[in-house]
C-alpha cells in the first residue's frame, strides 16, 4: 500500500495543530488537553511503518485529532463556530446559549474512529466482518465511558476552575451522559453503514 496519501494527510494534521498554537487562546488548558493528542500520533506514525490500517481508516483518525486540535486550543467552550458560519448565512439555529462544538466532536468519535476500529477488531479478534463491527461497537462505548471518567477524575484532584475548563460541561449536571450518548449514536450510524454494506456485497448478512 503506498503511504503518499498517508504522509499528505499526516502533514495537515502537523500545519493544523501548529496553526491551533499560534497566540494560544487558553495555553495552560490547550496544553492539559493534548494527552489524547500525543497517543492518536503516535499510533498515526506507527501506522506508517507497520501499514495496519486502510487510507479510509487513517483520514479518520486524521480528522477526528484534527477537530480535537481546534477543540483544544478553545478548550472546547469557545469555540467561535457561530462567527465561522455566517458566511453561510445567518442560521437561527446557531445561535444558542451553549456552544456545542463538544458535542459534535463526541458524535464524530463514533463515526470516524470507527474504521480503524473495525480493521483493528479484524487484525487482532476476528475475521468475521459482522463480528469486528460489533466489537467495534463496543469499544466506542468502553472508551467513551474511560474518558468520561478520566474527566470526572480531574474534578477529583484539580481547582473547580481548572476542572470546569477542561471538561466544558458548561453548567450542564447530564454532560457525561450526553456526550456518552451522542458517541453510541455516531457509533451506532457507522455500524449500520458497515453491516448494510456487508450485506449487500456478501448477499447473507451473517456469512463470511
Amino acid at each position: 500500500m503506498n503511504n503518499k496519501f498517508k504522509i499528505v494527510v499526516l502533514a495537515i494534521t502537523a500545519l493544523v495543530a501548529i496553526v491551533t498554537y499560534i497566540n494560544p487562546v487558553f495555553p495552560r488548558e490547550q496544553f492539559l488537553q493534548q494527552a489524547g493528542t500525543v497517543l492518536l500520533v503516535a499510533l498515526l506514525l506507527y501506522d506508517l511503518r507497520k501499514r495496519w490500517f486502510s487510507n479510509l481508516a487513517f483520514l479518520g483518525i486524521a480528522l477526528f485529532l484534527m477537530l480535537h486540535l481546534v477543540g483544544a486550543r478553545y478548550i472546547y467552550s469557545y469555540v467561535p463556530y457561530q462567527d465561522w458560519l455566517q458566511c453561510l448565512g445567518d442560521w437561527e439555529c446557531l445561535h444558542t446559549s451553549r456552544n456545542h462544538y463538544d458535542r459534535l466532536v463526541h458524535l464524530l468519535f463514533g463515526v470516524f474512529l470507527f474504521p480503524a476500529l473495525v480493521e483493528f477488531s479484524r487484525l487482532r479478534v476476528t475475521s468475521r466482518q459482522v463480528m469486528a463491527v460489533l466489537v467495534a461497537w463496543l469499544l466506542v462505548q468502553a472508551g467513551s465511558l474511560i474518558y468520561e471518567l478520566f474527566e470526572w477524575g480531574l474534578t477529583l484532584v484539580l481547582s473547580p476552575e481548572d476542572a470546569e475548563g477542561y471538561n466544558g460541561q458548561q453548567g450542564d449536571l447530564w454532560d457525561a451522559h450526553k456526550d456518552m450518548a451522542l458517541a453510541m449514536l455516531g457509533s451506532t450510524v457507522a455500524a449500520g453503514y458497515y453491516i448494510v454494506r456487508s450485506s449487500l456485497k456478501r448477499g447473507k448478512l451473517f456469512a463470511e
